[in-house]
């Protein structure tokens, strides 16, 4: 039953909608007074609609922008007061793992990576929300909880309740999902190695601003490329006109210049070219050594359009005139002038690998290049292509593969395994750290597990996954999952375990453990008072300045994440003099967080040598015993960086 407006209709949105209806071009999303979002109309584009000559307007420029994006731009610098507190009893194999399995809002989670993984990642994979009017949740309000700020941002009711999507009757239909994804991808660009890559799945609705918006933030001139992906080969039924089969990624490179971008191994049929054979270059093949395709006329690359002359009986080559030799020159089928695709200093360099042959058709010598079926020892790869269908790609088989892990249809669409491993040889084809901060149910992350079995290389991954709540009526929330994180989390268990079982016993070694992590507040407490805010009574609870119910481990990973260590080194528990101590990769960093260090236990430590050595404040009991403490460490371990928290 339609419920009843009971107000008068609004003239102005109905206007727009007409305004809409003849001219879409003009409509654009602002901010009205009270800051919110909006749909209006550039009425600069309306005047020139209705002109017939130009309109003179605001000077142009090429550029992305929307209502929002200088906050976005803030949002992915802004600090935060938060940690990772480790969660052992969600974990796998946590002392030795490499891997990371973080739970909380992703935003916050590549803020807190930014000093531990700058520039050390390989191969980033996200599959953000689509944006096809279904809600999405990322609190970037960095002093609310998610919970908070659903229902201050009217998505829920004060008792958690979902109430609107992120429709395209929704002024900021566009605006908000730019918005979500702007200092993700910007923070993202961060940690990505000079090598690194990263690909980002999406489809119709956003695929224009996506390749806008990672332009913007990677460089227009590092884009790779677009690959379609065959997802849906019937066809979705549900589209307008045409049914959509197929999903896009979209691929960036840090620096196009020194990206390492992985191939596919070449098939029998395509090992047949290489059929030639000498010993300098082993099996090989011919290329003509005319520039064909784009970019292939004399006009284009003028410098490298030249003569080479070859020996009477086409067994010898050099570019200085020799009289009786024949002159070649880069001509185009259709007789114009084209050009080599070496220089001369290259044909200089290596003009062992140039060969002349005579083309019996036209009558004359062309050149061609010796092209090598091994580069470096190692055998070629054909490039990927834009266009990837096969069967292990489609949809169906995610669903399928979570299924038959966690015995039920538990997502919507997860990616299939064998997407994802293409993918990872195309960005990590050699290794090295794989991020996912989008991570559903964690398809990467068994993809990494799989691949790494079976090609031995190693690859830690780094899953990121908001602790969104299922739907009590789910059938995963039947099945004992209480959040999409849980439900990742035990995917990923059941991964590993499944990878090793299917090996047996010629497997490569492979990590099929996790830390787990969770986002959270600082551990430490805000002590600063002005001494009138400040009684007697407050005093004692002023002297320590972590929270109550933080443990160890908790500040440990706190200093590692404020000292840029690496989250994934291996950690020891150990007892000295009875006090619980961490061993950090082999006492690399040694803490003690307990709440009296003693002359002892600091005679104890020092002996180990170790690089750095981190100890909580309060646990001295005066200046004097920091003062001593810090005595020891020079006479004992000079080397030992000595701190407190």
């Amino acid at each position: 039953m339609e419920k009843l407006r009971m107000t008068s209709r609004d003239l102005a949105a109905a206007n727009i909608d007409k305004i809409a209806a003849m001219f879409p071009g003009v409509i654009t999303e602002a901010l009205d007074a009270e800051g919110d979002p909006v749909r209006v109309v550039n009425f600069d584009l309306l005047r020139q609609e209705l002109s017939d000559r130009q309109v003179e307007g605001p000077q142009e420029r090429y550029q992305l922008d929307w209502p929002g994006k200088r906050a976005a731009a803030f949002a992915a610098n802004a600090p935060i007061a938060k940690t990772l507190r480790p969660v052992r009893e969600q974990s796998v194999d946590f002392d030795t793992t490499k891997n990371l399995f973080i739970e909380g809002d992703n935003l916050d989670a590549l803020k807190l990576l930014q000093e531990s993984y700058l520039g050390k990642v390989k191969f980033i994979y996200i599959d953000p929300p689509y944006n096809t009017g279904n809600d999405f949740v990322y609190n970037d309000d960095f002093a609310e909880s998610t919970a908070e700020y659903l229902v201050r941002s009217g998505q829920a009711t004060d008792e958690g309740v979902r109430l609107v999507a992120n429709g395209e009757a929704n002024g900021r239909f566009h605006s908000d999902w730019l918005s979500m994804v702007y200092p993700r991808l910007k923070l993202a660009r961060n940690l990505l190695r000079d090598d690194g890559v990263i690909c980002v799945s999406i489809d119709d609705n956003e695929v224009h601003n996506l390749r806008k918006v990672g332009d913007e933030v990677f460089g227009a001139s590092n884009f790779v490329g677009e690959i379609v992906v065959v997802a849906n080969p019937r066809g979705r039924q549900s589209d307008s006109f045409v049914a959509g089969v197929h999903d896009t990624v979209l691929v960036w490179a840090r620096g196009r210049g020194s990206a390492e971008v992985g191939g596919r191994p070449l098939d029998p049929e395509q090992k047949k070219e290489f059929g030639l054979f000498d010993e300098e270059i082993g099996h090989h093949r011919l290329l003509g050594l005319r520039q064909r395709g784009s970019a292939s006329r004399r006009i284009d690359r003028p410098e490298m359009y030249f003569p080479i002359f070859v020996s009477p009986d086409g067994s010898e080559l050099t570019l200085d005139p020799c009289e009786g030799w024949a002159e070649v020159l880069p001509k185009k089928s259709d007789g114009t002038d084209g050009r080599w695709m070496w220089g001369r200093d290259k044909c200089r360099r290596d003009a062992g690998r140039l060969v002349a042959k005579w083309i019996e058709r036209r009558g004359e010598y062309d050149v061609f290049v010796k092209d090598p079926l091994n580069k470096g020892g190692i055998e070629r790869l054909r490039k990927f292509k834009s266009i990837w269908d096969d069967k292990g790609f489609n949809n169906q088989a995610g669903t399928q593969e979570v299924k038959a892990l966690l015995g039920g249809d538990f997502m919507s669409f997860p990616k299939p395994v064998a997407l994802m491993r293409e993918l990872l040889l195309l960005g990590a084809p050699t290794g090295g750290v794989v991020l996912d901060f989008f991570a559903g149910s964690s398809s990467m992350a068994h993809a990494v597990m799989k691949l790494n079995q079976e090609d031995g290389l190693q690859r830690p991954f780094i899953m990121v996954q908001l602790d969104e709540p299922l739907e009590p009526t789910s059938e995963a929330r039947r099945a004992g999952f209480s959040s999409i994180a849980a439900l990742s989390r035990e995917r990923v268990r059941r991964a590993g375990a499944a990878v090793a079982d299917a090996a047996g016993a010629d497997m490569h070694e492979f990590d099929a453990g996790f830390r787990a992590l969770r986002v959270d507040t600082t551990n430490m407490s805000d002590v600063l008072r002005t001494p009138d805010a400040t009684d007697q009574q407050a005093l004692a609870g002023l002297e320590d300045s972590v929270k109550p119910g933080r443990t160890g481990e908790d500040l440990l990973f706190q200093v590692l994440l404020d000292w840029g260590v690496d989250l994934a080194l291996p950690i020891s528990v150990q007892q000295a003099e009875g006090r619980e101590v961490f061993v950090v990769d082999g006492g690399a960093l040694v803490a003690c967080f307990d709440d009296e260090v003693t002359p002892e236990l600091v005679r104890v430590l020092a002996k180990q040598v170790p690089l750095q050595v981190v100890f909580r404040d309060s646990g001295f009991t005066s200046d004097d015993a920091r003062i001593n403490a810090e005595q020891v460490f020079r006479e004992l371990s000079p080397v030992t960086d000595v701190k407190v928290i």
